[in-house]
């Protein structure tokens, strides 16, 4: 009897489920262990003060002062010493910013003023179009900028958290490490759009962070049921048996093997151990091999199903022979047609999605699949093997690696998957279950950890002073492989620089989808301890209506008894609703926050020392338990996607979640660290960037039109803040103003009139002041955030790239979306690739590559509609006997602005010298000819009009 698909893998035995290469085949299946909880059974709350240093339990009879000697004394040196701090940015630059700011608004408001009260009689139509673009500029311009009143840089000291819960102090005599643990996160959706080895170096680079092992935890989400992605992280976990001790051991940077190996430095600088020439050397002649069976999967697992599938067909023809000479019984005659399936190694199918699609196993059809490839480790260190002779000497390192976790939901036609928000939600519940960190960490397969230190740098946000209201700490997202003039501005420094660090000043940064670490109560749908709980009123309304008291996120996840008291029957029948019906997700709800230290007066803790416990083995039941909760059903009816997890409904999932926790009153913080925390890659050609930004700029036309506009947000939402959010929803809809002014040039300069009357003095000094202002502007913003004026130059000009060709698409979808109802799919981008282009040594080739999207249209249409209109405006004043020479001026300098941004889309349209793609020149002439026709029927309509008068 076949079993169930959901638990035939599970198992603890070993599989042989290797690679079809001569190595030694990683094992897949192990035996799952128990990870409830970071946190002991019981977690005592202790209020301690401390400014004192004293704690009191319940039953106590008298209190010890800890002042009482130098060892309490050196204690509470290291539980009063900040883990962060603010950096402070010269106060003149942010007075000067911020005075220049003022000053361009009322330049801003007088030129506007002017405008109105001087129209362009001669040319009414181009005035009005011109003012009502200027407007809508100066509005945006001020939503994007007030937000930047308050710009802070934050700073950490990861000795003051080592000191603080590593190291040994009566509370902790053992000094075992008291951090939390940290739930890792790694989506991928389609392993031909994102290689398996970038996943896996990926993989790679989370399993050797400078964390306590024990705490740590990694689960991958396959959104595509992929066997080569389930493969190559086997393979991964492997070959992490010589990577992580290897890192650990000589302390690499950074550890993703594909960039270590990659790096251009010496990589015998510092190194003083005399063996690391040898083991590196075995190490990396390793990873190619690693990489050679990676690569090669696809190949081996296509002629492995080819040969399985060849023996099936072979056993079915002979049952059908069997069947006709000895039993002719219609209703037991075999079938002879076999299923292309794809098989697995250890000889039985992959239930997930088959090369060959069929009924159950393709995209969007596939059995739930959760598999530990790397067993949970033990608390105490494991030290390898190794001595004089070996290649690899790790008698005095620690090999053991972080539990490792492949899922992969399940899927089924009919239920509304919500794409990457649902896959990360199954992952947000299956590892409640097997190992329920406080906190989580998000990652993008193509973003791999760059700084090793980068989690501890996050949690000295989490668990520093008040940092019980923090729901998440973003980190920047920095990118590899863009060419060093950044074309299309990938690294987009701007946003990540500049508007994400000045909201570190007022509530903290948005989420942006990678890099971001998150508390796990407030991805719960809880509230902030020091929003949620209030004083009872009193009077005689607080005497005859007496308010029901919230209980604060701190208390429902520490105290046990919160969910199981019998007087509490609303609440006992509230959480299954909310949460689902797994009673084990329900009771990790409870252990899910995790607090060392009071922030404010009434706040439960957890005592120093509470989390060096380790984890107990997960039984069968528990197992089982992840398979439910990872199952497409299990949403129905629960609040999972609107008030729980990851946001549904919108393309933009990310900045929607983060609204709703700011929304609540939780605080967020914005971590730079030094070497970069991530990094990723990104697409470095036009249609790629354009395809990204477009799906960017439909999300925030979803948010616009959905409650999570921000003009809707609850008072608990501050000021700066909401226009911020505000401004994501706005800015898509500059683009039909962009376009509008983009045309106003060639307008202007065919039919020989101007915005203004005349260039005009004061017209001039408006123009003037405005232009100085914005450059003034632009070199304190690159003073005090640390960006490039070359990036900040960069930005601009594809702000103009972008809301003439994917904002405008982005408003016109999120409109027919609203209107007509029609929905928008988005394919994942394209990740890095070692080739593409012409010349495959070329580092930047893809840059090269021209691939046609209708996206690029209106750019192109603008470009040549102003060259065309600056050559006959030109032409026709100079053999004019009567010339206007400031309105050719005024118009040739509006044209020029309009192409000098438009430079990098000309740039990408042109690829190398000399191969220009024909379907430019087509569309040059086509718009050419349009362009002429149209100049012809005014001047005949002009003649005619002046004939009958």
């Amino acid at each position: 009897m076949p079993r169930d698909p959901k638990d035939s893998h599970v198992s603890n035995s070993t599989g042989n489920i290797g690679s079809d290469f001569g190595s030694s085949s990683p094992n897949y299946t192990v035996t799952v262990p128990l990870t409830p909880d970071n946190t002991p059974d019981t977690v005592q709350i202790v209020p301690t003060d401390i400014d004192s240093g004293s704690s009191c339990k319940d039953g106590d009879s008298e209190q010890t002062d800890p002042r009482n000697g130098e060892e309490s004394d050196a204690l509470l040196g290291k539980l009063s010493r900040p883990l962060t701090r603010i950096v402070k940015i010269s106060p003149i630059v942010i007075h000067l910013y911020r005075t220049l700011i003022f000053v361009r608004v009322v330049a801003l408001c007088m030129f506007l003023a002017w405008r109105v009260r001087n129209p362009n009689n001669k040319a009414i139509w181009l005035w009005f179009l011109s003012v009502i673009c200027e407007f809508w500029f100066a509005f945006s311009w001020l939503i994007d900028q007030i937000p930047r009143l308050f710009p802070v840089n934050h700073g950490t000291d990861i000795e003051a958290l080592r000191e603080r819960f590593e190291s040994q102090n009566p509370n902790n005599p053992t000094s075992k490490s008291d951090l939390p643990g940290i739930d890792v996160f790694v989506s991928t959706a389609d392993a031909e759009k994102e290689p398996p080895l970038v996943t896996a170096n990926t993989i790679l680079s989370i399993l050797a962070v400078d964390y306590p092992i024990e705490k740590l935890s990694c689960y991958i989400s396959d959104d595509g049921g992929s066997l080569l992605t389930f493969e190559a992280m086997a393979e991964a976990a492997s070959f992490a048996k010589i990577w992580v001790p290897f890192c650990k051991k000589h302390k690499i940077e950074p550890r993703n093997p594909e960039s270590y190996f990659g790096l251009e430095k010496d990589p015998f600088k510092n190194k003083v151990r005399h063996d690391f020439v040898r083991e590196r050397r075995y190490v990396k002649r390793s990873y190619a091999e690693f990489k050679v069976r990676v690569n090669a999967l696809s190949h081996f697992v296509r002629r492995r199903s080819d040969a399985c599938n060849s023996s099936e067909e072979t056993n079915a023809l002979e049952k059908w022979n069997n069947w006709k000479l000895n039993d002719q019984d219609e209703e037991s005659r075999p079938s002879i047609v076999a299923h292309k399936a794809t098989w697995m190694s250890n000889g039985s199918h992959w239930p997930g999605t088959w090369s060959v699609p069929c009924a159950n196993h393709s995209k969007g059809d596939h059995a739930s699949i959760i598999q530990v490839l790397l067993d949970h480790p033990g608390d105490e260190p494991v030290k390898g093997t190794g001595g004089e002779g070996c290649e690899l000497d790790f008698e005095e390192v620690d090999i053991r690696l972080p539990m490792l976790v492949y899922v992969s939901r399940e899927k089924r036609p009919g239920y509304d998957h919500n794409k990457k928000a649902g896959a990360m939600n199954a992952l947000v519940r299956a590892s409640a279950i097997m190992s329920n960190g406080p906190f989580i960490l998000n990652l993008d397969c193509d973003h791999y950890v760059h700084n090793s230190r980068a989690f501890r740098d996050g949690i000295c946000f989490m668990m520093d002073r008040d940092g019980d209201c923090v729901c998440f700490v973003q980190f920047p997202q920095r990118f590899e492989g863009i060419d060093p003039s950044d074309r299309y501005a990938n690294n987009n420094t701007v946003f990540f620089d500049i508007n994400l660090r000045a909201l570190d000043g007022i509530q903290g940064p948005m989420y942006v989808g990678t890099g971001c670490l998150f508390r796990r109560t407030a991805l719960y749908g809880f509230d902030p301890p020091d929003v949620s709980v209030r004083d009872q009123r009193s009077g005689c309304c607080g005497c005859c209506f007496p308010q029901r008291l919230k209980s604060n996120s701190a208390r429902v996840a520490s105290e046990p008894e919160y969910y199981m008291d019998d007087d509490e029957d609303e609440h006992i029948c509230l959480i299954p609703k909310r949460f689902g019906c797994s009673s084990i997700l329900v009771n990790s709800v409870k252990r899910a926050a995790c607090t060392v230290q009071s922030s404010g007066p009434g706040r439960p803790v957890c005592p120093l020392g509470s989390l060096t416990g380790g984890r107990k083995p997960l039984d069968y039941a528990a197992v089982s338990e992840a398979f439910n909760v990872v199952s497409c059903w299990y949403e129905y009816k629960t609040q999972w996607g609107m008030s729980v997890g990851w946001v549904y409904g919108s393309v933009t999932e990310d900045v929607v979640t983060g609204f709703r926790m700011h929304e609540k009153g939780w605080r967020s913080f914005y971590c730079v660290t030094e070497p970069d925390a991530f990094r990723g890659s990104a697409p470095i050609n036009l249609t790629d960037r354009l395809h990204q930004v477009l799906r960017w700029a439909t999300g925030s036309v979803e948010i616009f039109f959905s409650r999570n506009n921000a003009v809707l947000a609850g008072r608990k939402l501050k000021l700066l803040q909401r226009i911020a959010y505000l401004n994501v929803g706005i800015y898509p809809f500059t683009s039909v103003f962009i376009l509008t002014y983009c045309f106003l040039p060639p307008l202007s300069l065919i039919s020989g009139q101007f915005v203004v009357d005349s260039l005009t003095p004061a017209f001039l000094s408006y123009l003037l002041a405005i232009s100085f202002s914005i450059c003034g502007l632009a070199f304190l913003e690159v003073k005090w955030s640390g960006i490039t004026l070359e990036e900040w130059w960069r930005n601009e000009q594809f702000w103009l790239i972008g809301g003439t060709s994917a904002h405008l698409v982005a408003v016109l979808q999120g409109l027919l979306k609203v209107i007509a109802g029609v929905e928008v799919s988005f394919t994942s981008t394209l990740k890095s690739s070692t080739g593409g282009g012409d010349d495959e040594d070329d580092d930047f080739a893809e840059l090269y590559l021209f691939k046609w999207t209708s996206l690029m249209i209106p750019p192109l249409t603008i470009i040549i509609s102003n060259i065309v209109a600056i050559l006959v405006a030109w032409c026709r004043t100079i053999f004019s006997d009567n010339p206007h020479w400031s309105n050719l001026v005024g118009g040739t300098f509006f044209a020029v602005w309009v192409l000098v941004h438009m430079y990098p889309f000309a740039k990408g349209l042109m690829g190398r010298t000399g191969k220009t793609p024909t379907i430019i020149y087509v569309w040059s002439g086509l718009i050419a000819i349009c362009l002429s026709l149209l100049y012809v029927a005014i001047k005949n309509s002009e003649l005619m009009k002046e004939s009958f008068s």
